[in-house]
């Protein structure tokens, strides 16, 4: 088990710290994590093996200067391109990697940036995924929020401007089922223009259950493309099978989803080869689907509660500008977001670049939202103010929305708040 994700485990009775020692230690104790559970729903998709293959088979150090010279000419960027473009060789290229991603961020979204805010409802997790904070053997402050305060949240939000949000829950059906994150679609749908949802991955007629409900799109992070190392980071629960969780947007898009979101997150693996497939399942679900909206996030590692030595590996801001502009030049008609996760200085910049869409006024927490967003103890507050949830990571950049959006049109750009119109 790599030092960096163990945690204080001196709260779990003895049973539990003998299971998650057996889980950790023992890997015949996992279950397969290709094979899948009862329940889940297998689509006929070739996306997977594509995406693998070429992930397999990259090797970046075989590229030199002269190969990024020549994908940088070429006026469409190819996969082979992309591949050059991601390797170690083209690092000394990031001014002109910039430049061209500038440019093509320029030519299809001109000068705007699109905002939103995440909305966590619930922090209850089944998964034993070892690098995250809402791991189910990690003792944090568990909470549900009822409708109730969900609205309550949602108001708060939707006061500072918000027009979107995106909706997230820890990966526990017992806890936040089907149903439950159905209502707070529809909630959201009073107060807010665009729903996202960030969600345990389900089946095709859940999809579109939740669509109906309000929510216009579904964000999926794979954490890594490795399958073996995927298999060593979660450990337990239906989140450990990997094909389920790598055909999610497409059944979201079989659900009729209008849009999907993708992600590795980088720091968990090798971040050029998870960059890589990252990109190409969007590039291959691109022409199987044209007509959906797609976009890549590009989260690194943070800390969690009960440890704060989590941090990406090799992957130093250098590295994940290269990522994003490699991304951009790839793929130039996709959204990509960067999140709070990242320093406010390097939002500033990669927005000027090639990043389309930025998180603002964030919480990871469940139900603080009174207290981070109004500074104060609120006197018409639904619950006391010390019932919250624990927050899933830490965050860098803490601006509020109307913060964020003086500091990007403070540097040439057009803050968005929606650009979708129901008809």
């Amino acid at each position: 088990m790599d030092n960096r994700f163990l945690v204080d485990d001196k709260h779990l009775s003895p049973a539990a710290l003998q299971k998650k020692h057996r889980l950790e230690n023992d890997p015949a104790s996992r279950t397969d994590h290709m094979q899948y559970m009862q329940g889940m729903e297998q689509i006929e998709s070739d996306i997977m093996d594509k995406v693998l293959s070429e992930m397999n088979g990259y090797d970046y150090s075989s590229y030199t200067a002269a190969d990024v010279k020549a994908a940088l000419e070429h006026e469409t960027c190819t996969v082979e391109d992309f591949k050059v473009l991601l390797s170690p060789a083209a690092e000394p290229f990031l001014e002109q990697m910039a430049e061209r991603a500038r440019y093509e961020t320029s030519k299809h979204f001109g000068n705007t940036v699109y905002m939103f805010t995440p909305l966590y409802i619930a922090n209850y997790c089944e998964n034993y995924c070892v690098y995250c904070g809402f791991n189910c053997y990690n003792n944090i402050s568990r909470m549900k929020l009822n409708m109730e305060q969900i609205e309550h949240e949602m108001k708060i939000i939707s006061a500072s401007g918000m027009e979107e949000i995106l909706i997230l829950t820890g990966e526990s059906r017992s806890q936040s089922s089907l149903e439950y994150i159905g209502e707070a679609c529809k909630l959201a749908g009073k107060y807010f223009r665009m729903v996202g949802l960030e969600i345990y991955p389900v089946n095709v007629d859940e999809y579109r259950y939740l669509h109906e409900c309000g929510a216009d799109y579904v964000t999926v992070f794979q954490e890594t493309y490795d399958s073996d190392r995927y298999a060593d980071l979660h450990l337990l629960g239906h989140k450990r099978v990997f094909p389920y969780r790598f055909d999610a947007q497409e059944r979201a898009l079989m659900g009729g989803m209008r849009g999907v979101a993708f992600s590795a997150l980088l720091g968990l693996s090798d971040f050029r080869k998870d960059a890589l497939a990252s990109a190409l399942h969007v590039y291959y679900l691109q022409r199987k689907y044209p007509h959906a909206e797609m976009s890549l996030s590009c989260p690194r590692l943070r800390p969690i509660i009960n440890n704060d030595k989590i941090n990406p590996l090799d992957v130093h801001e250098t590295q994940l500008c290269q990522i994003i502009c490699a991304y951009r030049i790839f793929l130039p008609y996709v959204g990509i977001t960067v999140s709070s996760r990242e320093s406010e200085s390097f939002r500033n910049g990669i927005v000027k670049i090639a990043a389309t869409k930025v998180s603002a006024g964030v919480s990871t927490g469940i139900g603080d939202h009174e207290s981070k967003y109004n500074k104060k103890e609120a006197n018409d507050a639904i619950s006391d103010e010390s019932e919250t949830g624990d927050e899933q990571f830490e965050i860098s950049d803490s601006r509020s929305l109307d913060d964020m959006y003086k500091d990007i049109a403070a540097e040439g750009l057009q803050p968005v708040l929606n650009d979708y119109i129901y008809m």
